[in-house]
């Protein structure tokens, strides 16, 4: 029977590398220094039950998947953690995205003959906004705000469409179906996102129910 310290280093190590993480990125989610998650890789320490737990929740694993000698029976699944730093970069970008829609405005508004639509920038605007939010939170966000974003996204088109035909074509008095359009997108979304939940809950389920009967 191999060492404890021997098995949490061997997995530790195991489900580093299957999550595609570096020592460094796991050590700034945990709090610690990269030294300190190599030593326990390397078996010259182990970390205290709460940082084992936390590892657990970062790989969705559980904790005997980490301290015992069996082969992993749950497969890893990386939890993306939004910090501070990836707000802060995600907000940089949309505040960008208004900097050059407000100079976008200002070039329109001082030309003549397109000063009277000059405003219609501010009303493309939320779109390139809610479709850098739905990037970065594709990299770094969870299935929250991933639904979040892609809703935006969605409903900046149907308000879009919507100024723009009453600008252009006010004649078209049957615009507001646009929101029925949206609303049946959204309902698609949130049947997505509900199945992508269940499939990765009802997968866990299974897996773990096989388990209690032996399979």
């Amino acid at each position: 029977m191999e060492d404890l310290k021997d098995v949490i280093a061997k997995k530790l190590v195991e489900l580093r590398t299957q999550a595609k993480l570096t020592q460094l990125q796991l050590a700034e989610k945990l709090n610690y220094s990269d030294k300190a998650v190599s030593k326990w890789e390397r078996g010259e320490a182990i970390p205290d039950i709460r940082v084992l737990i936390k590892i657990a929740e970062i790989y969705g694993v559980t904790l005997d998947d980490i301290v015992k000698e069996e082969n992993l029976t749950t497969p890893v699944q990386r939890k993306k953690q939004i910090n501070g730093k990836h707000i802060f970069i995600t907000a940089l970008a949309a505040v960008l995205v208004w900097f050059i829609a407000t100079g976008i405005f200002m070039v329109f508004y001082f030309i003549s003959p397109t000063e009277k639509y000059s405003y219609l920038v501010f009303v493309v605007a939320p779109l390139p906004t809610a479709i850098v939010l739905l990037v970065f939170s594709a990299i770094w966000g969870n299935r929250i705000t991933n639904a979040i974003s892609s809703s935006l996204v969605v409903w900046s088109c149907a308000v879009i469409f919507h100024i723009f035909v009453e600008t252009f074509a006010p004649e078209f008095i049957k615009i507001y179906f646009i929101y029925i359009v949206a609303a049946v997108f959204e309902l698609l979304l949130i049947l997505w996102f509900v199945y992508r939940w269940y499939v990765a809950k009802h997968g866990k389920f299974k897996i773990n129910f096989h388990l209690k009967r032996g399979e």
